[in-house]
């Protein structure tokens, strides 16, 4: 019959159809949106997060920071995981802003073995057990300080508050100074990791020094150098069982949309001595179809007219 048709015949009857695909598609439309429904509600009622800023040279328990989000979250063996800062670094476009940050880590089990080591960065995040470490934020943790040769000194660094979105992190070296109540020192300012910039204790303006350059800088009679400035990672963590049920449910939906545009056309034809009655019908594009069925109609007279001519071939040689 042609035209991707399957034929079945009996007698004088006869069947064909094509398309059966897209009969039954929209069926698997309806059952890939209760996936996709049945995703969203094991997200919604069965994941963990939970976020946590950490120091470089620090580690934390994926337990510790994973907080339930539904009825249905329960703790997974993968909590036990332990998570190593390695090294958090920073790269800065010409204009000396923040473009990216990242953070190397590796994760132990129980028994103190590496199980994986990765640095991630904004959008590209570790995944492992079902847990995904997210890099969302950074912090300044600590400055490393020499005084007059002495140290390093570790100094814990605040954050300041300012208008808007921008950073702003300080610190004190404290002097000696006997027969005072006030505490004073050296204050040491920053917006990032590569300059810190130094006020003598009467609060004046002294100098810029970056940490890579360890340059001495004389603050008050003293010599100080900046030594490393050590920043904190910010990682936000989440298991989402119901991730890959959606995601599986999209693609379903995709496939299955795409298969209910074929069109399922099915025709009937009986044969009644020199009559031929034939039937169709389609689901979709019934212009097309009609032509179809005049295109395939056109063709039978000349399979008529060749079985005639067979029989009389037969005839003669009789």
């Amino acid at each position: 019959m042609g035209s991707g048709y399957e034929v079945f015949t009996k007698g004088p009857s006869l069947y064909a159809f094509k398309g059966l695909a897209g009969r039954f598609a929209p069926i698997g439309v309806h059952l890939a949106m209760l996936f996709i429904m049945a995703g969203a509600t094991l997200s919604a009622t069965g994941s963990f997060k939970g976020s946590v800023d950490v120091p470089q040279g620090l580690n934390f328990v994926i337990g510790d920071v994973m907080k339930p989000q539904g009825v249905l979250s329960f703790a997974h063996d993968v909590f036990n995981t332990e998570v190593h800062v390695n090294r958090f670094y920073m790269e800065y476009y010409d204009s000396g802003e923040v473009s990216q940050f990242y953070s190397d880590l590796s994760l132990f089990d129980l028994d103190g073995n590496e199980v994986m080591r990765k640095t991630i960065k904004v959008n590209d995040p570790l995944r492992y057990g079902g847990v995904t470490i997210y890099q969302t934020d950074w912090g300044f943790s600590a400055l490393q300080v020499k005084k007059n040769g002495e140290g390093p000194f570790n100094l814990a660094v605040a954050p300041l508050k300012l208008n808007g979105d921008k950073k702003l992190f300080g610190t004190l070296l404290p002097l000696e100074n006997s027969g005072s109540s006030n505490v004073k020192g050296i204050s040491m300012l920053a917006r990032d990791l590569q300059s810190i910039v130094l006020y003598d204790q009467e609060g004046k303006f002294v100098g810029v020094r970056r940490p890579s350059s360890k340059l001495p800088i004389e603050i008050d009679g003293n010599e100080i150098v900046i030594e490393d400035a050590i920043g904190s990672t910010g990682l936000d963590l989440k298991t989402d069982p119901g991730v890959p049920i959606v995601y599986a449910g999209f693609g379903a939906l995709m496939l299955t949309t795409c298969i209910s545009y074929l069109s399922h056309s099915q025709i009937w034809a009986l044969q009644d001595g020199s009559t031929v009655v034939v039937g169709g019908k389609t689901n979709r594009a019934k212009l097309e179809f009609s032509g179809e069925m005049n295109r395939l109609l056109d063709k039978v007279p000349e399979l008529i007219s060749t079985n005639e001519n067979t029989v009389d071939s037969k005839q003669s040689a009789t």
